[in-house]
């Protein structure tokens, strides 16, 4: 007997009965992100690997660890995207959309990293993602910031806080980078394997070590906040104040660093307590060279991305998922002539009320097999039309939602107007 198939491990289906759900937290971000004029590109889930190795970094876990790599039939070594970011900068250097210009872009879909499947991390996952060009200044930092309270409001979240912090200019980064090298080797008795590969590639990331036993040393570290050239202290502060007069409360984290080799100035993470050690609900920042490390024209960029897993996790959390979408009518057929009334009503039906929900039986089956399945389908309303019916010119409308609801007969001329004062 052969083997049932089943999806690859870290990698699932999204039901009927949950992809609504997933619809509305889509509907909800598209038009929080069209209210500041931000506007929708779609990239290929494939790319060169090379477009990741050099955005990314090559020493990075997801790199040298996580990415699904493999060689096409022309021998070239393509990539799942595990992120958006640098096939965003590709596809705008490609098209001519950086140079000299401002964009606000957004994008949605899935990536790929091989990681071990827990809860709210997968190997496929989705996410929404931001990306802005051309604007140097920390108000656009700022709008990221906003944009993001704004949606956890129309999500109806509450359980999440703001951490920001600054990672200066790339020469700053490098001077602290080597403060940082000689604090951890005085102490490398207590760094774990991760921090001892990372030691001499990229310190800063064992500033976001989760393990305990490192956690006094990684107080006791230089704070990078206190080595921050001039320019990216003043855009810091600016940040500050531009988020304190819109009401947007944070707490400042010398520890976030982001995972990425790309950031610089503004880092920013949405956190939360809610969903175990899985906290993080989005991050982002600024990553000023990423588009001229790619071979374009240098230019100023931020952004930043939310796994729609995780949101939605968090959003069942808050009790805040709406209500389930459901149809408002069946149509039930019975007899002879009745199924080709049947369909000739549900597009009549269907042109006259924009937005109406109908389910027309299919299948055939008993009276009684197509009001169970009536019933089944969460319909308000059982729609039915018999042979009697259709020589009176009605159709039998039976409340199936109502306690004590009685059904009745409404004429066919009058039915739409019926169903729309039900429908509200």
């Amino acid at each position: 007997m052969a083997k049932t198939l089943q999806s690859i491990r870290g990698m699932h289906d999204v039901l009927p009965a949950d992809t609504p759900a997933w619809q509305w937290l889509e509907a909800t971000a598209r038009g929080v992100l069209s209210g500041y004029g931000y506007e929708e590109i779609r990239m290929p889930i494939v790319e060169h690997t090379d477009l990741f190795a050099r955005s990314i970094g090559e020493v990075t876990d997801i790199v040298e660890k996580e990415m699904y790599t493999f060689d096409d039939r022309n021998g070239d070594s393509l990539t799942l995207r595990p992120e958006g970011t640098a096939s965003c900068v590709r596809a705008g250097i490609e098209h001519g959309l950086l140079h000299n210009q401002q964009q606000r872009l957004w994008y949605l879909g899935p990536m790929f990293r091989h990681e071990r499947p827990q809860k709210g991390r997968y190997r496929q996952f989705h996410q929404i993602g931001v990306e802005t060009f051309g604007m140097d200044g920390p108000d656009v930092d700022a709008e990221l910031i906003v944009m993001t309270a704004r949606l956890w409001r129309a999500l109806g979240l509450k359980d999440v806080r703001l951490e920001i912090n600054s990672l200066g200019s790339s020469e700053a980064r490098a001077a602290y980078r080597e403060l940082l090298v000689t604090h951890f080797q005085a102490h490398a008795d207590v760094l774990d394997e991760d921090a001892q590969r990372r030691l001499h590639t990229n310190p800063l990331r064992i500033l976001d070590s989760k393990n305990p036993a490192m956690r006094d040393v990684i107080k006791s570290a230089p704070s990078l906040l206190d080595h921050l050239d001039d320019e990216s202290q003043t855009h810091f502060e600016g940040l500050k104040d531009l988020l304190t007069a819109a009401g947007v409360e944070f707490t400042v984290n010398p520890a976030l660093v982001r995972g990425l080799d790309y950031y610089c100035r503004t880092v920013f993470e949405w956190v939360t307590d809610a969903l175990g050690a899985q906290g993080t609900v989005c991050a982002g920042g600024r990553y000023d060279g990423l588009v001229e490390q790619l071979g374009g024209r240098a230019t100023t960029a931020a952004g930043f991305a939310m796994g729609l897993e995780r949101l939605l996790s968090l959003v069942e959390a808050n009790s805040a998922l709406p209500p389930v979408t459901r149809p408002h009518g069946y149509l039930v057929m019975a007899g002879e002539g009745t199924q080709a009334a049947g369909l000739r009503l549900a597009e009549d039906l269907r042109d006259a009320l924009p937005g109406l929900r109908l389910v027309v039986n299919g299948g055939g089956g008993s009276f009684k097999a197509q009001v169970k399945r009536a019933d089944r389908s969460g319909a308000e309303l059982a729609l039915i039309i018999g042979e009697s019916e259709l020589e009176q010119g009605a159709v039998l409308v039976k409340p199936l939602r109502e306690a004590g609801g009685e059904q009745q007969a409404v004429p066919l001329d009058g039915l739409a107007e019926y169903l729309q004062a039900r429908m509200g």
